[in-house]
């Protein structure tokens, strides 16, 4: 009798020399097999969901649970069953997570985070100050784009900015994919145990930050968020507030410094040029999970009750049904905003206009001041978060005459 065929394993490999395309497969997938069972590299089957508009459908539908947030698929060692934590605002479904979303989304308005504009705009010019202090090279992570959004998240969380080495250090193990169990443990457990030290001392005494916001909102509702809701959804800002917007300058800046030709036009307009950098290298790069309650219809597949899938973004970011020549970095597109960069639906992420902001102060600014700025090693020997939910270089050194 002949073996069955294994199934095959989620795409993660990107190709050689490639480092602003998703892998390769995707484009066959989308073609051929766009609703299709892989293997993730946790170990379970589930269903990977590629074109542009089945996954809108997928980040949609309610029938469609994101208990298993967006990373139990890559680590293994995690159990996609396992309760899920109070506060969870990734995790969450249906009233409990729309009482949270509530609370939160209120301090990330287009008009709350225009507010913070002025300060990341000074932040950003102090860093470059800073940068250009240094005799001719820096690294372009450390230096710059890692700062930028952790300052900010920083000044609307209430985070003492002083502490940013243990979080950021912490935060970086809990989005790697390749660390074990216990590592991972340990630095949740560090990272929580900072957040709940924290947020108490804000219980006892708010001030004017956003948790402490959510504290006084959250006990005039009548449901008072206890402090271990308050540390998940910590760790889920905090960690997502800075982790991806720091990989995305760094990444654009890479990008635009290896396009010269485009990077006057994607500066005339920033805010559309910041759409097209999100969907074309769309940082998120496994994907995001989601859980079947019941069955439904994906792309005319039927998903069964019980059934896993994943809605892969950077694959619907590229769909050239979606977006014509959608290999092509094109700062013309029309209407770039439509990506799903930062997911779609209920759990679109909150924070996405202060990202936006970061992003078009970072760049315009970068460029505007260190209009010769270039790389300072060959590209090739760049590094990459190749094992990390959210992709970019490790680091970017680069230079400018002196």
């Amino acid at each position: 009798m002949p073996t069955p065929p294994e199934t095959p394993a989620l795409p993660t490999t990107r190709t050689t020399g490639c480092p602003f395309d998703p892998p390769a497969e995707y484009a066959a997938l989308r073609e051929a097999a766009p609703v299709s069972r892989i293997r993730c590299p946790a170990g379970f089957d589930t269903w990977l969901v590629t074109r542009y508009d089945d996954v809108r459908a997928v980040l949609a539908d309610p029938a469609l649970s994101s208990r298993g947030a967006s990373s139990v698929h890559v680590k293994a060692e995690q159990d996609p069953y396992a309760e899920v934590d109070p506060g969870s605002i990734i995790q969450l479904d249906g009233a409990e997570h729309s009482r949270l979303r509530k609370m939160v989304v209120a301090e990330f308005t287009v008009r709350r985070v225009e507010k913070l504009r002025e300060y990341v705009r000074e932040q950003v010019e102090q860093h470059l100050d800073a940068m250009l202090a240094k005799p001719g090279r820096a690294d372009l992570v450390q230096d710059f784009a890692l700062p930028i959004p952790s300052l900010a998240i920083c000044e609307l969380l209430g985070v003492p900015y002083a502490d940013r080495e243990l979080f950021q250090r912490q935060s970086s193990v809990l989005v790697s994919t390749d660390q074990d169990a216990e590592t991972t443990g340990q630095a949740y457990h560090e990272l929580a145990g900072y957040l709940g030290k924290l947020f108490a001392g804000k219980q006892q005494d708010p001030h004017d930050d956003l948790f402490s916001k959510l504290i006084v909102r959250a006990e005039a509702s009548g449901e008072p968020l206890d402090l271990d809701e308050l540390i998940m959804l910590g760790l889920s800002l905090l960690v997502a507030g800075h982790e991806t917007t720091a990989n995305m300058i760094a990444l654009s800046a890479l990008l635009l410094l290896e396009h010269p030709d485009q990077r006057t036009q994607a500066l005339a307009d920033p805010p559309r040029a910041v759409e097209e950098l999100l969907r074309y290298l769309s940082v998120v790069q496994f994907g995001v999970l989601r859980y079947a309650t019941e069955e439904v219809k994906v792309g005319g597949q039927t998903v069964a009750e019980g059934d896993w899938l994943i809605a892969a973004l950077n694959s619907a970011n590229r769909d050239e049904d979606r977006y014509p020549h959608a290999d092509r970095l094109d700062f013309t597109r029309e209407s770039p905003r439509t990506h799903v960069a930062f997911g779609f639906g209920a759990h679109q992420c909150v924070g996405q206009q202060l990202a936006r902001v970061e992003m078009q102060e970072a760049l315009t600014a970068l460029f505007r001041r260190v209009p010769d700025l270039r790389l300072a090693v060959p590209k090739e020997s760049l590094a990459y978060k190749h094992n990390a939910l959210v992709y970019g270089p490790e680091e970017l050194p680069v230079a400018w005459p002196a």
